[in-house]
């Protein structure tokens, strides 16, 4: 059986902590920004965590198995 790719779409979007959490980037701060407040602005800078079933996949998906 061939080994399994990466998801290499998935590997440039998030990234493993030191501890194995999944962190990803809000959604909702590509375009459109002029008509969101300032506060919910500066809360999508920061990273957000991904659930634990969600943490599970997606770790399968970037090994590759």
């Amino acid at each position: 059986m061939p080994k399994l790719k990466t998801h290499k779409g998935l590997k440039k979007r998030i990234k493993i902590s030191a501890r194995g959490k999944v962190k990803r980037p809000k959604a909702g701060k590509g375009h459109l920004l002029s008509g969101k407040s300032g506060r919910r602005r500066q809360h999508m800078r920061k990273k957000a965590g991904v659930s634990p079933a969600f943490n599970k996949i997606m770790e399968r998906a970037l090994r590759g198995s």
